[in-house]
């Protein structure tokens, strides 16, 4: 498996229980295709670099998972169906940046 990362930056419109059942919703996605889940980092609300659908600001999230290329291709499709969502990104993270996070939480 592979570490990735991917951020999402979510509606502000919508109220945070929703948010939560989307970041769930990408969660069980990822367990349900083999990935393991790592970091969660809620950065809050933020004011966009530019307007995304007629919004100036968004609420990302990051998330660190590992998982394979059939993993990450879903949690796209998925991410990319949601209505709460504005924007998201995928990235595969180095190796050696994974393991310097992993042996850091410890």
């Amino acid at each position: 498996m592979r570490p990735y990362e991917t951020m999402i930056v979510f509606d502000t419109a919508v109220d945070a229980q929703n948010i939560q059942v989307a970041l769930d919703r990408a969660l069980d996605v990822i367990r349900n295709h083999g990935g393991n889940p790592g970091a969660i980092d809620r950065w809050g609300k933020r004011t966009l670099a530019y307007e995304i659908n007629k919004r100036k600001e968004g609420y990302y999230v990051v998330a660190e998972f590992a998982g394979t290329p059939a993993t990450v291709a879903e949690l796209d499709r998925i991410l990319g169906l949601a209505d709460e969502v504005l924007r998201h990104k995928i990235v595969r993270l180095p190796e050696r940046r994974a393991a310097s996070a992993v042996t850091a939480r410890s």
